[in-house]
């Protein structure tokens, strides 16, 4: 099967090419189309009306949407998760977990690996938590709170395989973890931590490259001990999940992140809980009553931060308001820099041939129209 999509802008990490056109065959990136090139020959031919085509996106921080959380653990949670995040223009996401009980995790992988697949790919799972510290515990429930323990890793990543742990480095036994983390090829994260900088070198040392939601929840920046966040901006090779909602962080400080680091070490995620695409209004979070106004998300009892209701395609256009970056650079942090930093299929974040055809179609104010997964068209607003 060969699908052309025409009269398109083609925008990929450090590339872009106007007027042009892209062919796919069957679930591959077959060629480029450049205005001088012959149109060829496609049993499906979609005009894209010059909107632009760019990578589909991936994230790999995602709870729930459309009044569903992963840790519901049904099939109707799972399928309707993966389904509506094709609106977003995502094409791969972490479904991501909470603190919640052992049993209750097992029960959510089972589940996942039940996953219909007619939605974004699921290939790997994000544990976050429950290997947390209770003073940074933001919205995780702290009733479920561990000491890192591999053997839940390892039980877990039996049922449904995971790619990333998101937990405290601070922790007793945390730099042994983070070593038997990536000796099942799984990359550890720091998370829910009040690390103090001589605690995160320790884990840095082992082989520690990820923040998870970084800034929030984490040890701040001080001129006596840079915490989690000074070491975000001091190590080059340090990826940091960002939430660019504008409520999560601030402007001003997405674009010192951005200027310290560049797109290539942050990656836009989203955290969202299950009142992303619908309503505002009071829902439940890991069995925490959250209240949802004018977009965010705060725990009834404490104000705090509850996960987002953010769409990834937003915090692109967020993204490019903020920090002025082009397109082509932007969406390395949508795309690229997640495969990169855990080391995700590859052939995915780049529309080059071949390369996997994921990829999305957006307009000028990064709405999106038509999201393809493996060539195939699975979403059109």
């Amino acid at each position: 099967m060969r699908t052309l999509i025409k009269n398109c802008n083609l925008v990929s990490p450090g590339f872009e090419l106007k007027n042009g056109g892209l062919l796919i065959q069957d679930e591959m990136i077959h060629s480029i189309i450049t205005p001088e090139d012959a149109t060829p020959a496609a049993d499906i031919v979609i005009d894209a009306e010059g909107m632009t085509v760019i990578p589909g996106m991936i994230d790999i921080h995602c709870h729930g949407r459309n009044n569903y959380d992963l840790c519901d653990a049904t099939e109707d949670a799972v399928n309707t998760i993966g389904l509506h995040k094709l609106s977003e223009g995502v094409t791969t996401m972490l479904p991501t977990t909470l603190t919640v009980s052992v049993e209750r995790l097992e029960d959510t992988l089972a589940t996942i690996a039940k996953y219909n697949k007619k939605g974004v790919k699921m290939p790997f799972v994000h544990l976050e938590g429950p290997f947390v510290n209770p003073s940074e515990i933001g919205a995780q429930n702290p009733t479920y709170i561990k000491l890192p323990d591999i053997s839940i890793v390892k039980r877990l990543h039996e049922i449904f395989p995971i790619r990333k742990v998101s937990f405290a480095p601070e922790l007793p036994g945390a730099d042994s973890f983070v070593t038997e983390l990536l000796n099942m090829g799984i990359f550890p994260s720091a998370a829910h931590s009040a690390a103090k900088y001589a605690e995160f070198k320790k884990c840095y040392s082992k082989g520690l490259r990820n923040l998870t939601h970084y800034c929030n929840q984490m040890s701040h920046l001080h001129h006596r001990d840079i915490g989690l966040v000074g070491a975000g901006l001091l190590h080059d090779n340090v990826y940091a999940e960002l939430i660019c909602d504008k409520i999560h962080i601030s402007p001003d400080m997405i674009a010192l992140a951005y200027k310290v680091k560049g797109p290539r070490h942050i990656i836009l995620v989203t955290d969202t809980m299950r009142a992303a695409g619908i309503s505002d209004g009071e829902y439940d979070l890991g069995g925490l009553r959250v209240v949802v106004a004018d977009g965010a998300a705060r725990l009834k009892e404490s104000g705090a931060l509850a996960g987002s209701t953010l769409q990834l395609n937003v915090a692109l256009a967020n993204i490019v308001e903020i920090t002025k970056l082009p397109l082509s650079e932007a969406i390395i942090s949508s795309s690229l820099s997640a495969a990169c930093s855990l080391a995700l299929p590859e052939r995915i974040g780049r529309i080059q041939p071949g390369f996997i055809a994921d990829i999305a179609i957006i307009d000028d104010k990064f709405k999106v129209h038509k999201t393809f997964v493996d060539g195939e068209l699975r979403f059109e607003a």
